[in-house]
């Protein structure tokens, strides 16, 4: 028997997912969790095979709850709504054996549970065509630049944490907003964020 934890915010969601796999023959939902926090300690606590994981969370979010649980045992299963290369690509990193998203077929969940469990990866297709797609335009310092302002500092901070002038950090960040095709600093992390391009 198969043994799962969902991860899912919307409650209706989660018992509808719940409802289908338990209709599965080989399958038993031992927990559910409507955050990433709760999902992290319940895989700890209850050890089941598989933990199917929203992105988008409250506290803690999918992709940060399997990154905490990488190694641990349990195949972690991406299910979201973002078709979106960074998130893609964080899960991937964090080495989790599924990403599908939650307009696949409900049949398509059970079929690629079981192929998570005989050690095969199951990626949404319409993902694998962004992987190779999308790198970082930006430089380092440049990157530097804008996880600093992500972070809240203003130029001057920015300017004094990195001994460079005012000035130079004005240019640095219209460069961002250039190369990024963005108006502000806040569509420039947004953006960053959504490619997975912050640590």
């Amino acid at each position: 028997m198969i043994s799962i934890v969902i991860a899912e915010d919307q409650q209706m969601l989660l018992g509808a997912f719940g409802s289908l796999l338990n209709l599965e023959e080989d399958m038993s939902v031992v927990g559910k969790a409507s955050n990433g926090a709760e999902a992290v300690s319940l895989v700890k606590k209850l050890k089941p095979d598989v933990c199917i994981m929203d992105i988008e969370m409250p506290g803690k979010s999918g992709l940060e709850a399997a990154e905490e649980l990488k190694g641990c045992g349990c195949k972690v299963i991406i299910l979201t709504t973002f078709a979106r290369s960074g998130y893609f690509h964080r899960a991937l990193k964090a080495g989790v054996s599924g990403y599908l998203l939650k307009d696949s077929p409900s049949e398509e969940l059970a079929s690629s549970i079981r192929s998570v469990m005989a050690g095969k990866r199951i990626y949404a297709p319409e993902l694998m065509d962004d992987v190779y797609g999308e790198e970082n335009p930006l430089t380092d310092r440049e990157k530097e630049v804008l996880e600093l302002v992500a972070d809240g500092k203003n130029t001057k901070e920015i300017a004094e944490e990195l001994s460079i002038k005012t000035g130079t950090v004005r240019n640095y960040i219209s460069i961002i907003l250039d190369k990024l095709e963005v108006k502000n600093r806040i569509e420039a992390i947004t953006q960053s964020k959504e490619k997975g391009w912050f640590k």
